[in-house]
């Protein structure tokens, strides 16, 4: 039990003490660095899946992949 204890007392002590914690304005800039690149990545997906055809709502757009099927099954 003293060891937990122990454990505990010296990670608040680095928490308060050792750590460098980032300024609001640093917290601000690296947030919207992870807001863009997650936009970015979230619009690189919807085109993959787009292109792709992977949108099972919409019948009218099968992607390239559906058009390439469609094209040999009617044949």
């Amino acid at each position: 039990m003293a060891s937990i204890i122990t454990y505990i007392e010296e990670s608040y002590d680095e928490l308060v003490h050792k750590v460098t914690w980032p300024t609001w304005s640093e917290l601000q800039s690296t947030s919207i660095v992870v807001l863009v690149a997650s936009v970015l990545f979230a619009l690189a997906i919807f085109a993959m899946d787009y292109a792709f055809g992977i949108n099972p709502g919409d019948h009218t757009w099968k992607g390239v992949l559906g058009f390439y099927y469609d094209s040999f099954i009617k044949n």
